[in-house]
């Protein structure tokens, strides 16, 4: 009797349902640059510009700018959790403005563009409390708030995809390794 060694290969792709992705929100000044830089890491989906914190329903650019409605110009971050950690985006999202700016973000100045992490749990919220301890420890004064994520708006449309539509870099905010 003769035996025979069958060796197969199998390659899986996985794509992950949309409920499998996760998602994160964090505001950093300007909306156009924070998309931009994280649009950029292995593992994020996608990054919609949009807003949120305020007290004002589905507010448009125009509102956030001159009615003062309380919402930080905000992006919205749909990662793969298999490929990326939260972590990972959180510190990337301190290596690309300064969170130490108190006021706005580079040459953007007011409420709209503070620097905020939203937070959908308390793993995320430790997460974010760890970062901002490992930036103090460091030396850092860190500006950047924790707040609860709560309703995110999208902005219009001609704020998505900002500078790749134009064919540009972002302005205030650079790539600083920190970690």
């Amino acid at each position: 009797m003769k035996q025979f060694i069958l060796l197969i290969s199998l390659v899986f792709t996985l794509n992950l349902s949309a409920s499998e992705l996760k998602k994160a929100y964090v505001a950093g000044g300007c909306f156009w640059g924070v998309e931009y830089h994280l649009e950029e890491l292995d593992g994020v989906k996608s990054v919609t510009s949009g807003f949120m914190g305020g007290n004002f329903k589905n507010p448009s650019y125009m509102d956030v700018v001159y009615k003062h409605t309380g919402h930080v110009e905000t992006v919205e971050i749909i990662y793969d959790p298999s490929i990326i950690s939260y972590e990972k985006i959180i510190k990337t999202f301190f290596e690309i403005h300064d969170f130490t700016q108190t006021n706005g973000q580079g040459p953007d100045i007011g409420s709209q563009y503070l620097s905020v992490v939203f937070y959908s749990d308390n793993k995320e919220k430790e997460t974010d409390q760890k970062v901002i301890s490992i930036l103090q420890n460091k030396g850092y004064k860190v500006a950047t708030k924790i707040k609860k994520a709560s309703v995110f708006y999208k902005a219009e449309e001609y704020h998505q995809d900002y500078y790749k539509r134009k064919g540009s870099k972002p302005y205030c905010h650079i790539y600083k390794k920190i970690f």
